[in-house]
């Protein structure tokens, strides 16, 4: 085989170590959000199992304090889902961004064509102003746009300033410990902060291969849902590294990206509802197997995450709570070895302990 063929391990690993997964680090949370250019945050909670997984001795006060300064916050970015981003980000990525989620207003949901006709521009500056006066829910927003517009569609008109504003979910939603509405402001006004001209592509590109490449053009495009890619490789073909995946793919990265042997191990490690390293590539093979790929999402209707087992998703894992008591609950879709049992026994246990700490008891059940 070609030196210059990368196997699917081989991308395996390396993706696990460019997402700290091959070995926990000691870093500050902020550096670590950067370095994986944010990370999924549409429940509250995964930030904090995504950062628990990388991080040696992680206390989630860390990064809770991040979010209440406001040095970190909650807001629609790839693929126009919730990310958790530092401020610095969120200011240089909404702007590169906004094409597409006006794409995805328009085209990628229902809610654009029930605004159709309506002055959008007035719209979206009168739902800034209400924001900015006081952080709203959404169906708070819907309700007083609504008062001025009666004939519209509240949700849509709501859903309409969230797609095509850059508006953050406010404090205490995010907080470790802590819950509350997603009540929403711009950015600006929460940062106190202007949006920065617009993160040029060839940056993303260049972040976005350092921790997920390499990578296909077709991978970065179905990571972050922005169009004409292509053109902006191709013009750097001068600067980045080339691969071959063993499917004859184009794989670019990183002048001074490590490759890691496919041979090294990889530990049982636990993964959020949602988390990049999953989502990441438009080719999943790297992690997710076919056979997994079936039945690792939405366990008997449950938010559920997922388990590495020698690198690969195995399967799904969730937290059972009744009264004082909580189990986590491992189904791994084979029967892992005995080795790799206890790794996942040690594993979730240690989990349990960080999410269920106010549980009188706690228990493991790995179920095949």
């Amino acid at each position: 085989m070609s030196s210059n063929v990368l196997t699917k391990r081989h991308l395996n690993r390396t993706l696990l170590a460019r997402q700290l997964l091959l070995e926990r680090v000691t870093m500050p949370a902020a550096s670590v959000v950067e370095r994986l250019v944010g990370t999924q945050a549409q429940l509250p909670g995964d930030p904090y199992v995504g950062l628990w997984s990388r991080l040696e001795r992680f206390d989630p006060e860390e990064l809770s304090g991040m979010i209440e300064r406001r040095e970190a916050v909650r807001i629609p970015l790839m693929r126009a889902t919730i990310h958790l981003v530092t401020a610095r980000d969120a200011l240089a990525l909404r702007p590169l961004m906004a094409a597409m989620l006006e794409r995805a207003f328009y085209a990628g949901s229902p809610f654009g064509r029930r605004v159709e006709g309506m002055d959008v521009g007035e719209l979206v500056a009168a739902g800034r102003a209400l924001v900015d006066e006081k952080p709203l829910t959404n169906a708070e927003l819907g309700a007083r746009l609504k008062e001025r517009w009666p004939e519209g569609d509240a949700l849509s008109m709501a859903y309409a300033i969230q797609y095509l504003s850059g508006l953050v979910q406010v404090t205490p939603r995010g907080l470790w410990g802590r819950s509350g509405k997603p009540a929403l402001t711009t950015a600006e006004h929460w940062l106190g902060a202007p949006m920065v001209p617009g993160m040029a592509p060839e940056e993303l590109v260049r972040r976005y291969l350092a921790a997920f490449g390499p990578a296909s053009v077709a991978d970065m495009q179905n990571w972050s849902r922005l169009t004409r890619l292509r053109e902006v490789f191709e013009g750097m073909r001068g600067e980045l590294r080339t691969f071959r995946s063993e499917g004859g793919r184009d794989l670019f990265d990183v002048p001074d990206g490590v490759i890691v042997e496919p041979d090294v191990p990889a530990p049982v490690r636990f993964l959020p509802v949602y988390d990049n390293v999953v989502l990441g590539h438009e080719d999943r093979s790297r992690i997710v197997t076919l056979e997994a790929a079936a039945g690792y999402l939405g366990a008997e209707g449950r938010n559920v995450g997922t388990v590495l087992v020698d690198g690969f998703v195995a399967g799904p894992w969730w937290i059972e709570r009744e009264k004082r008591d909580a189990r986590l609950v491992v189904t791994p879709a084979a029967n892992p070895s005995a080795a790799n049992r206890a790794d996942l026994e040690r594993e979730a246990t240690a989990l349990l302990a960080f999410l269920a700490a106010d549980a009188e008891t706690r228990d493991v059940a790995i179920s095949v």
